[in-house]
């Protein structure tokens, strides 16, 4: 099943997201090697594309429990970056 992971970014974080970024961008390369991964991306402030405010992740879980335990071991929430993430079932209509 397709779970969308919004996440966003707590305050004055940016130095440890540009930190823990390439094990972060690891994970998600794993899951695109096992063809799980839909999209992933930083939502950049709109004054600001240097900057975040959080993350979008679309991807293939088995369930739920295992979705939420991904999420809660990827580097950003373990440096601290994401203050919050919202976990979701997600069905893709288009493109189809």
């Amino acid at each position: 099943m397709l779970f969308m992971f919004l996440a966003t970014d707590a305050d004055d974080t940016l130095e440890a997201r540009l930190e823990a970024r390439p094990r972060h961008v690891a994970r998600l390369e794993a899951l695109q090697a096992e063809n799980r991964l839909v999209l992933a991306g930083p939502n950049p402030l709109p004054d600001n594309d240097a900057a975040f405010s959080g993350s979008l992740i679309v991807a293939d879980f088995p369930s739920l429990d295992e979705a939420e335990a991904w999420a809660q071991e990827d580097p950003y929430v373990e440096a601290g970056v994401y203050a919050e993430i919202l976990i979701r079932p997600f069905k893709k209509v288009l493109p189809a």
